[in-house]
């Protein structure tokens, strides 16, 4: 009996798959902080592995001085390290090309956010794991929850912390596996105290900074709410293999060059997209007074480093012209089939307000059909 058209795959769906087998597989451990054990439980399986006669090697593993992960070294191959002098300082690097010339089954590295050292092959330690990916190369890693980039602004409001060293959401969304690292508040705080996590002189700043009991114990909250989040995404990832994807509602945020904390309001709309399992836009909304030939070169910059946070969190990035960014949102929203248009609180003045309606009370007013979703950013 030939198949239905509602059972038969789409040739995209039989493309991804293609795609993911000749891929290397992705496994994470994901912890809510550091030394809750990530890297001692990578190398504990790149030990078993070896032990089944798989070829393991370590890309690179961060010990930070502590005993128990330096001993889980032993009997590992370690390809050495590129060595780049940086203003007078000697840095360690993974070598991804001695990687793919020596081609392993698997390859363990360590801290996924890394930022590389100026003169590496990529800005970030991710892009040289997917490159290995790319080669077919198996990759377990290490990473902590709060580098995840749409988190940034919950990781500051909970912690009080600035995470520097980010990666996008997408590469965890892509792993194959995903194992959650956890230790107790209390467990936590007794091994930086015995110094199993930094020296003795960074025990005091970190106790009264971020590994407070109410900093730890946020952070393993979102831990498990990104856990729980991502296999239910995977088993959907799985599921929309032996599906067609069915028509879907879509989300959508506006920028123009004076958006009011547009990286906030674009992780927020990449949080609510993400958890619908639907597709997103970053439109940059270009009206007269902001046509190319009239803004300087640091708003355009502004608004390319906007619409480039857009792409890594997953959105599709657009321009859409009209003649005021209220009428103009709209009209991509109706062309575009959006259904959510999420939009940050109105920082107008009282009297600028008290001449006109503000954007949102404009798009209150005319998104007949179309939700509007104010962001608390």
């Amino acid at each position: 009996m030939p198949a239905t058209e509602l059972t038969r795959p789409t040739p995209e769906q039989f493309l991804s798959l293609i795609r993911r087998q000749n891929r290397g597989r992705l496994k994470v451990y994901l912890g809510s902080a550091a030394g809750v054990g990530k890297t001692y439980a990578m190398l504990r399986e790149g030990h078993r592995l070896k032990a089944q006669g798989v070829d393991v090697i370590i890309g690179l593993v961060e010990t930070h001085g502590r005993a128990e992960t330096t001993e889980q070294l032993r009997d590992l191959e370690v390809v050495p390290p590129r060595v780049i002098e940086y203003r007078g300082v000697r840095l360690r690097e993974m070598d991804p090309e001695a990687i793919l010339a020596r081609r392993p089954t698997v390859c363990l590295v360590d801290e996924l956010a890394h930022t590389n050292a100026p003169g590496s092959r990529h800005l970030k330690r991710y892009q040289d794991v997917e490159d290995l990916l790319h080669a077919g190369i198996h990759v377990i890693t290490t990473v902590n929850v709060q580098h995840m980039e749409s988190l940034y602004d919950q990781i500051e409001r909970s912690t009080g912390v600035r995470v520097k060293e980010r990666f996008p959401d997408r590469v965890l969304a892509e792993a194959d596996q995903i194992v959650n690292v956890d230790v107790s508040v209390e467990d936590l705080i007794e091994r930086l105290n015995t110094g199993k996590i930094y020296p003795a002189e960074r025990i005091g700043p970190a106790l009264a900074n971020f590994f407070t009991p109410p900093n730890l114990t946020r952070l393993r909250e979102i831990t498990l709410t990104e856990i729980a989040h991502l296999i239910d995404r995977r088993n959907r990832r799985a599921e929309a293999d032996q599906y067609p994807v069915s028509a879907t509602d879509r989300v959508m945020v506006g920028l123009s060059s004076r958006s009011p904390n547009a990286p906030a309001l674009l992780r927020k709309a990449a949080r609510i997209a993400d958890r619908l399992n639907v597709p997103w836009y970053a439109v940059y909304i270009q009206i007269p007074a902001e046509d190319i030939t009239r803004i300087d070169a640091s708003t355009q910059r502004l608004i390319s480093n906007h619409l480039e946070l857009a792409h890594q969190l997953g959105g599709i990035q657009m321009t859409f012209r009209g003649p005021d960014v209220a009428s103009t949102m709209l009209a991509f929203a109706r062309e575009y089939a959006i259904k959510i248009i999420v939009v940050g609180k109105s920082r107008q003045p009282w009297y600028r307000r008290l001449f006109g309606q503000t954007i949102l009370e404009r798009l209150e007013r005319d998104a007949e059909g179309i939700d509007i979703l104010i962001a608390d950013v």
